[in-house]
């Protein structure tokens, strides 16, 4: 027989009680709410509130959401898997009511305690008890400035706190300073339109599978969950709990260590990895069909996660490090970062975890990578053939075979290599996103190995400008209109600067040009195509037809077109 669920609405007195005891599990992430999700609560509360005590009794009642939880019928312990944000977040602002209270001289300020802590009882065994028991590597923190309030929080600002324990810090202080501002007779009357008028739905289940079904229909339905925080709860729940904790932890490290959202781009990335097509379905179904973390919790944390984490992030960062080699593959992974998609980091991801410890496998490979990654780019090829064409390079990885081999699915179709030098010789400047990559590429092409762009601003400029003053030296160069348009937006005609553009000074004469805008700090550009132009005496159709042709074919040898 399947787990009944059970569902109610109970007012906020009632959720704390000596009904429910809360925890929070281990592989829940930390808390997360700042000042602003906490400033918005309470100011929704204070807009609800009623002007009088008898309007708090007879007012409308006021919904803050819904919680799941594991609990079994009857039993106080609940296991919180989604709403431990607000619970947090409730308690602390009935701390901060008791602490604003107690300072503003009202002497039942410590009836506020009953809400934060479940009163022992000898009789019946029953030991003082809070009525939210948070994280572990939290728990201390929180007990100890929210609960207990037996820190002196005012000595806590100079201290460097993790994350969690700095939100729990500020969103108490920010509650202080408004309920201080409200007043004695204010502050009462809202804990007890809190207390009385505001409801939370809770939704309990006895068992973890159940619990986490409900977690995930709620996802879908578009509530403020992650689908790596519904993942987290199937793969680190399932884990036996002796290693949990231990688990819950390389998770969360992983987690910090790419920021939350390249975390969850690596789950979709590792779909990719293992279905090698585009996305059919839900993330979430599909991470559970092809991925199969739930058959090996631990197997995937060990053999999958932390592997392609840790490729990902030396990917996004450029930190390979090997004995000899590992230059030319962070150059060739900084490139990869500035392709205007992420569609080619699966088979990254893939290649880089058989062969980290090859070094010139994985410059050959990602030479070939960045080739075909930035053609498709130039010729603009769309989502689905740009996901196609990875899926078949994911293919040749799994299989073994040599995936940079000549007529393999890294090497670029006879259409693709006329589209590519179609694309080069027209118009590049409108070519928005693209034209950047490839001037850059060509610059560095230029300048040899070790070029870097770190630059704070990098603009795109015409030499021969867009609209030339009546009168001007451009005129007399480029006479013909239509011939001068038909040149003015070509890769030969276009440079790099390291300074915001200038449309005054992009009309000036040539030589006024060279010395006044083209030159960088002491007279020196820091890019090779720019210096080009700073060094020419003259900028006549012949010159820019020849700088045109060269640009075009130094790219050509760069991806072997």
């Amino acid at each position: 027989m399947s787990a009944r669920i059970h569902g109610g609405e109970h007012p906020i007195q009632k959720i704390f009680s000596d009904e429910f005891a809360f925890t929070i599990p281990l592989y829940q992430r930390p808390y997360s709410w700042t000042t602003e999700q906490a400033e918005e609560l309470l100011s929704d509360l204070i807009e609800a509130l009623p002007a009088t005590n008898e309007q708090v009794q007879e007012g409308e009642p006021y919904f803050l959401g819904s919680i799941v939880l594991i609990k079994q019928d009857g039993k106080p312990p609940a296991e919180v898997i989604d709403g431990q944000q607000r619970l947090t977040t409730l308690t602390i602002l009935f701390a901060a009511m008791r602490d604003t209270l107690s300072a503003l001289g009202y002497t039942g300020a410590k009836g506020l305690n009953k809400y934060l802590f479940q009163e022992g009882d000898a009789f019946t065994g029953t030991p003082d008890q809070p009525r939210l028991s948070i994280r572990e590597r939290d728990n201390g923190f929180f007990r100890k400035a929210v609960q207990d309030a037996s820190l002196d929080l005012a000595s806590l600002q100079a201290v460097v706190l993790p994350d969690p324990q700095r939100n729990i810090l500020e969103n108490h202080q920010l509650f202080r300073r408004r309920l201080e501002a409200l007043g004695q007779e204010t502050c009462l009357r809202l804990s007890r339109y809190i207390l009385t008028n505001c409801f939370l739905v809770a939704v309990s289940t006895p068992n973890m599978e159940s619990a986490y079904r409900i977690f995930s229909v709620m996802n879908d339905r578009g509530m403020d969950l992650s689908y790596t925080d519904i993942l987290k709860s199937e793969i680190i729940g399932a884990i036996p709990e002796a290693k949990r904790e231990a688990y819950t932890q390389t998770w969360e490290s992983t987690e910090e260590t790419l920021g939350r959202a390249s975390f969850e781009n690596l789950f979709s990335h590792l779909r990719t990895v293992f279905r090698k097509v585009k996305a059919q379905d839900t993330l979430l179904k599909e991470i559970r069909q092809f991925v199969r973390p739930q058959d090996n919790p631990a197997g995937f944390m060990d053999d999958t996660l932390q592997p392609y984490a840790d490729v990902y992030r030396i990917i996004r960062n450029q930190e390979y490090e090997a004995t000899h080699g590992a230059e030319a593959v962070n150059e060739l992974t900084g490139w990869l970062s500035r392709i205007d998609n992420e569609d080619w980091v699966p088979p990254a991801l893939a290649y880089f975890v058989r062969h980290r410890n090859n070094p010139p496998a994985l410059a050959e490979f990602f030479q070939a990578l960045e080739r075909l990654a930035a053609v498709m780019m130039v010729i603009r090829a769309d989502v689905n053939k740009r996901i196609g064409r990875y899926a078949e390079v994911l293919g040749e990885i799994e299989s073994g075979r040599p995936v940079t081999r000549p007529g393999g699915p890294m090497d670029l179709r006879a259409d693709e290599v006329s589209r590519a030098l179609a694309a080069l010789n027209a118009d590049m400047y409108n070519a928005k996103k693209i034209n950047r990559y490839v001037l850059m590429r060509l610059d560095s092409a230029l300048s040899g190995a070790g070029a870097t762009y770190d630059h704070k601003i990098i603009t795109i400029e015409h030499v021969l400008p867009q609209n030339p003053k009546p009168g001007s030296l451009w005129l007399q160069w480029f006479p013909d209109p239509e011939e001068r348009e038909a040149w003015t937006h070509r890769l030969g005609n276009l440079v790099l600067l390291a300074k915001t553009k200038n449309s005054q000074a992009g009309n000036y004469d040539f030589d006024k040009k060279k010395t006044t805008y083209f030159q960088g700090k002491g007279g020196v550009t820091p890019f090779a195509l720019t210096s080009q132009v700073t060094n020419a005496t003259t900028w006549t159709l012949q010159v820019l037809q020849q700088r045109q042709q060269e640009s075009v074919a130094v790219l050509a040898r760069l991806w072997k077109l």
